[in-house]
């Protein structure tokens, strides 16, 4: 945006500037040679005033060439006397029509073919008939002076172009800076920082949208509490059947049988009070882990259950910590819920691996593959598993990745089933 508008305001200004100075350029030549002619007038005038009463004979005529002489010094205009006899005091000159008409007793300007500009100014009373003054001027005496006042042109225009394009950068910068900070605070929201809120700054518009915005952050934390304490409140009111199914399993005659059904249930009331836990935590953006670590955690927890399968584990891990934007509690429930799925539905013999890859912070990868056979054309459908159990582990894995910004796919084919989770 602020590049756009340098290039907008500068195509304005050379646009504006052109249609001012173009006139102005073409008034100042135009002035320049109104005032050198209006000069070389006032010289033949002066001229013929004062050689007129020193032509009434041939003896004054030396007098008369010494003056004209004087007056044609240094970088003046050429001036010539033109007797009517042909004879030329001063600079060169022939007898053109212009000079023939000027005997005629006009003053006027000529404008020869080979450039320039003449000035003619008869002289009355001299010996043989009327003489006439003549200044020539070249082109280049014409216009003189233009070159400084078109530099001075040239110089009032750049300034105005430098001046329009500073106050252009200084409007850019407060729009540019007020978008990306209202553009910031949207990130923070979108990454679950519901505390993120963007201060009004630039113009009115931008203000209303950075109030708009958080008035909108405001609402949503309102809704996700209220979600979170009704999920909270569902959760513990399972506490009072748990309760109910502990008791039952505390009066079973067989102590072995209540002492299994007794551990599953105290699992269940751990898994209820997490549950109205993580309901009750305020969303304040999401906490990473390091997925190596991890892996090599649930690896090893899985593996006496595996070994008495006879299934082979391959894990393959690097040293480095592998970062990744999610929460390690969430990373751990997905990772066992691919492995559970390997366990639950593959026959015991089949081995798998488990796979971390990191690029050198750029990205992390996630895969578990199993040597079975393959998933089922309905795993992936939410609620479906294909192979008796709820269907929702894989629906679990896709939802962690998806919304901490990475990916999830599966592959499936006689050679066994591949789970990759990637994060960018």
């Amino acid at each position: 945006m602020r590049r756009t508008l340098l290039l907008l305001t500068a195509a304005t200004t050379a646009l504006v500037l052109t249609a001012l100075l173009v006139p102005l350029t073409l008034l100042t030549r135009s002035h320049a040679a109104d005032r050198t002619t209006a000069e070389a007038t006032a010289r033949a005038q002066w001229v013929a005033a004062a050689m007129g009463p020193t032509l009434h004979s041939p003896d004054e005529r030396a007098a008369a060439e010494q003056a004209v002489e004087s007056v044609n010094s240094g970088s003046q205009p050429d001036t010539s006397l033109i007797f009517a006899d042909g004879k030329v005091i001063g600079a060169p000159a022939a007898a053109t029509d212009a000079v023939r008409l000027a005997r005629a007793g006009r003053a006027f300007t000529y404008e020869p073919p080979g450039g320039g500009r003449q000035v003619l100014v008869p002289v009355q009373g001299a010996e043989g008939g009327t003489a006439v003054v003549q200044v020539s001027l070249t082109g280049r005496q014409l216009y003189d002076g233009m070159l400084s006042s078109w530099l001075t042109l040239a110089g009032i225009g750049l300034g105005l172009v430098l001046i329009g394009l500073l106050l252009a950068d200084r409007l850019g910068a407060r729009l540019v800076g007020a978008t990306r900070a209202l553009a910031g605070t949207a990130d923070r929201l979108a990454g679950g920082d519901l505390t993120a809120r963007a201060e009004p700054q630039g113009p009115p518009e931008l203000r209303s949208v950075a109030a708009e915005l958080n008035h909108l952050a405001a609402r949503i934390d309102e809704l996700l509490t209220a979600e979170r304490e009704n999920a909270a409140d569902l959760a513990h009111r399972l506490r009072t059947p748990v309760a109910a199914l502990r008791l039952d399993a505390e009066g079973l005659r067989d102590a072995e049988e209540a002492e299994r059904i007794a551990a599953g249930v105290a699992a269940l009331e751990l898994g209820v009070d997490d549950v109205i836990r993580k309901a009750r935590k305020p969303l304040r953006g999401v906490a990473g882990a390091d997925l190596a670590a991890v892996a090599r955690e649930r690896a090893d927890f899985w593996e006496p259950l595996a070994t008495d399968q006879g299934r082979d584990v391959e894990v393959s891990v690097p040293e480095v910590a592998v970062a990744v934007p999610v929460p390690e509690d969430e990373l751990v429930a997905a990772l066992d819920a691919l492995i559970g799925n390997v366990l639950d539905h593959t026959p015991q013999g089949i081995g798998f691996r488990i796979v971390v890859r990191g690029d050198g912070g750029a990205g992390a990868e996630l895969v578990v593959a199993d040597d079975g056979p393959g998933l089922p054309a309905e795993a992936e459908t939410r609620g479906s598993s294909g192979g008796g159990s709820t269907g929702l582990g894989l629906s679990i894995v896709r939802r962690t990745a998806e919304e901490t910004g990475g990916t999830v796919s599966f592959a499936s084919s006689a050679s066994g089933a591949v789970v990759t989770l990637r994060w960018p």
